[in-house]
C-alpha cells in the first residue's frame, strides 16, 4: 500500500454502496478521489444483503417507493440515474442475475459480484481506498478565496476540496454502523429528522407470544396496513413476534402504540366464502374447510384467538357465520415494539433533505459538503429500492463533487 495521501480533490467517508459508486463517478471526471472507512473491509452491508446474493435494484423503482419528510427530494436523482442504468453496469461486468419477485433483481451467484463491480470501477477511475481508518475530526478551511476541509484521521491528515458523507445509518451495528454521519451534519448546522429502525420485525408481549408458541417458522400471505402503508406479502411468525416481508414493509409506517391491521385471507371475502362452503358442504366442520386456506396450525391458532369453536357449518345461522368470517378475516394488533437497529435493514429519518440540493446532494449550509445514501432522510421499501437510492444519490454527487 502506498503512503497515506495528504491531499485529494474528493474525500469520501464510507466505503459502502453509495461511497464506492460516488468515488467511481467522481474519479472518471478526472478528480483525485480518496475513500476512507473505519471497517476492516469495504461493502460489508452489500455482502450480507439479499441472503448473500444482493438485491441490487428493483425493476419498478419510482419515487413512490420511498419515505421522506420531503417526498419530492428523491425524484431528481432517481430520474437521472435509473434502475436501467445500474442494470446496464451489471451487464457490462458480465454479472448473471435474475428477478425473484415483484421486480427484485438478485445476483445469480453472490453479493461479492457487486462489490467486485464497484471496486473494478474504482480502479479504472484511479480511486484510492483505505480501510481501518478512524476519522478524528473535520475542520473547514477558512480564509479568503479558500475552500475545502482538513480531515484528521488515524492514518494521517488529508486536505480535500469536496467532502462526501456516505456513512449510512444506524441499522445493524454489528456491521459497523454508527451515527457518525449525523454528527458531521450537526457540526455544520444541519437538522436531523429523528431516526428509528425501519424494515424491521415486530416484537409482541409475553401473553401474545405464549398464544403463538407453536407457530414460529409458519408463514402466510397477508395484506398489512398501518396509516398510509398497505402491503400484500408474506408474514412470518417468530419466537419474538412477527416478521416476513409484509411486516418489514409496514414497520416503516408504524409508530409506538399504533395498531397494525392484517387481512389474513387477501382476495377472499371470508364471510361470503364460508356461506358458500356451507351450501356445498353443510356437514363439514369449520376447521376442516378453513384448512383449505390456512395450515392446520394456523386454523387452530386463529380459532382459539377469537374464542371460536369448530362445528359443522350447517349449525351456524347466517348471522353467526358472517360474524365468524369477519373475526377470522382481520387481525388487528398493537406490537410491543420492534427488534430495533440490531436487525433493521435500514434507518428511517436522517439528514434533513430540505437543507440539501436534490440535484447534487450538496449541503446548502456548507459549500463542498455532500450527503448520499442512507444518511439522508430517504428510505426505500424492501426489495432493492435502498440500493437504487444509493446508486442514484451517489451518481448525483459524484458528478458534482
Amino acid at each position: 500500500m502506498t503512503d497515506f495521501p495528504a491531499q485529494a480533490d474528493v474525500l469520501i467517508i464510507g466505503a459502502g454502496a453509495a461511497g464506492l459508486m460516488c468515488a467511481a463517478v467522481a474519479g472518471k471526471r478526472g478528480r483525485s478521489v480518496l475513500v476512507l472507512d473505519h471497517a476492516n473491509k469495504v461493502g460489508k452491508k452489500i455482502l450480507m444483503s439479499g441472503g448473500g446474493r444482493c438485491n441490487f435494484t428493483n425493476l419498478y423503482t419510482a419515487p413512490d417507493n420511498f419515505y421522506s419528510e420531503n417526498p419530492h427530494f428523491c425524484k431528481s436523482a432517481l430520474a437521472r440515474y435509473t434502475q436501467w442504468d445500474f442494470i446496464a453496469l451489471v451487464e457490462k461486468h458480465g454479472i448473471p442475475y435474475h428477478e425473484k419477485t415483484l421486480g427484485q433483481l438478485f445476483c445469480d451467484n453472490k453479493s461479492r459480484d457487486i462489490v467486485d463491480l464497484l471496486l473494478a470501477e474504482c480502479r479504472e477511475a484511479k480511486v484510492q481506498i483505505r480501510t481501518r481508518c478512524e476519522i478524528q475530526r473535520i475542520e473547514p478551511i477558512a480564509g479568503e478565496g479558500k475552500k475545502g476541509f482538513e480531515v484528521h484521521t488515524a492514518l494521517g491528515r488529508v486536505v480535500c476540496e469536496s467532502l462526501v458523507i456516505a456513512t449510512g445509518g444506524l441499522s445493524i451495528p454489528t456491521m459497523g454502523a454508527t451515527g457518525f454521519g449525523y454528527e458531521v451534519a450537526r457540526q455544520f448546522g444541519h437538522n436531523i429528522i429523528p431516526t428509528r429502525a425501519a424494515l424491521v420485525p415486530f416484537t409482541l408481549n409475553k401473553r401474545a407470544l405464549a398464544r403463538q408458541q407453536e407457530l414460529p417458522g409458519t408463514s402466510l400471505a397477508v395484506n398489512a396496513s398501518c396509516d398510509q402503508g398497505h402491503f400484500h406479502e408474506q408474514m412470518l411468525f417468530t419466537h419474538k413476534g412477527l416478521s416476513g416481508p409484509a411486516v418489514l414493509q409496514i414497520s416503516s409506517y408504524w409508530r409506538e402504540g399504533k395498531p397494525v391491521e392484517f387481512d389474513l385471507a387477501p382476495g377472499v371475502d371470508l364471510p361470503e366464502w364460508l356461506s358458500e362452503q356451507r351450501g356445498k358442504k353443510p356437514e363439514s366442520f369449520l376447521h376442516t374447510v378453513l384448512a383449505e386456506i390456512w395450515s392446520k396450525k394456523l386454523v387452530q391458532f386463529f380459532l382459539q384467538r377469537n374464542g371460536l369453536e369448530s362445528k359443522p357449518l350447517k349449525q351456524y345461522s347466517d348471522n353467526a357465520l358472517q360474524d365468524v368470517g369477519a373475526k377470522l378475516q382481520t387481525w388487528t394488533l398493537v406490537p410491543e415494539g420492534t427488534e430495533g437497529y440490531r436487525t433493521a435493514e435500514v434507518t428511517l429519518g436522517g439528514v434533513d433533505t430540505n437543507e440539501v440540493s436534490s440535484r447534487s446532494m450538496e449541503s446548502q449550509k456548507q459549500s463542498g459538503l455532500y450527503f448520499i445514501g442512507e444518511v439522508l432522510d430517504v428510505t426505500g421499501w424492501l426489495g432493492g429500492f435502498n440500493f437504487q437510492w444509493a446508486w442514484a444519490s451517489a451518481h448525483a454527487a459524484g458528478g458534482e463533487a
